[in-house]
């Protein structure tokens, strides 16, 4: 049994940063306020409008987590050639592949790797002999997990909205059974599991209860619930709830 980490999605910090057009709140602020509080890691997402994280922020992050121990960044986001080229300049731990359009919102659903596998696999291919591990963004769909795995990735990260939109209306038991047999798949086929996409503090603890998912990647939840609960004091409750 596996004890789900926390990563903290920064790009609404970001999203606010860049609301003044200027340096405040500073993103590394709330990155290390979150990793003093028992996350894991953090994320961010740069969009090619970069209307939240930017390209700049990946090296700044770095800097900031390589000054603690055990802690990581993890970069996702469509590949593209500049993303890409940032990735394997700043080397974060971790590269997630997202397939997200360039004017889209959020991110809304996972790789068709059916089409795209063999479009994706020489970018896991690059990032890994740069050293950086390989995550995809799937839905919870056991043919694109198993496709998932042929593409060489080290992890998948599964798109977690269906269950969240479930949790919400009290019938998520069968989706979040669907969820776990896809987890327990990857892991059969010697992938990491992550998940993410509308997971808050209400629904967190039936995902993580299993044990099969390796990390959480929040951030939309957690920032409109630091509001009511302040910022570190929401990171420790999520931490609280995958320590259980």
């Amino acid at each position: 049994m596996t004890q789900t980490q926390l990563s903290v999605n920064l790009n609404k910090i970001a999203l606010i940063r860049n609301s003044r057009g200027h340096g405040f709140p500073d993103v590394r602020e709330f990155a290390a306020l979150a990793l003093d509080q028992g996350a894991v890691g953090v994320t961010i997402h740069p969009r090619p409008d970069q209307r939240h994280a930017r390209y700049e922020d990946i090296a700044d992050l770095r800097v900031l987590v390589n000054s603690y121990t055990d802690k990581e960044l993890n970069v996702e986001g469509y590949p593209t050639d500049i993303l890409v080229d940032h990735v394997i300049t700043q080397r974060p731990h971790q590269f997630t592949l997202v397939p997200d359009e360039p004017d889209q919102i959020t991110s809304d659903h996972g790789w068709d790797l059916k089409r795209h596998g063999d479009w994706v696999r020489p970018v896991i291919e690059r990032c890994q002999q740069s050293g950086i591990r390989t995550s995809l963004f799937v839905d919870p769909d056991p043919e694109q997990v198993r496709r998932a795995a042929d593409t060489g990735t080290d992890r998948i990260e599964l798109y977690t909205e269906d269950y969240a939109e479930a949790w919400k209306h009290g019938d998520h038991k069968a989706v979040l059974a669907k969820y776990m047999e896809c987890a327990d798949l990857a892991r059969e086929l010697g992938l990491t599991v992550n998940a993410g996409h509308d997971l808050d503090l209400q629904n967190l603890a039936d995902f993580a209860a299993a044990g099969n998912v390796a990390e959480v990647s929040i951030g939309h939840a957690l920032t409109v619930e630091a509001l009511r609960y302040g910022f570190a004091e929401t990171v420790r409750r999520y931490v609280t709830i995958l320590a259980r």
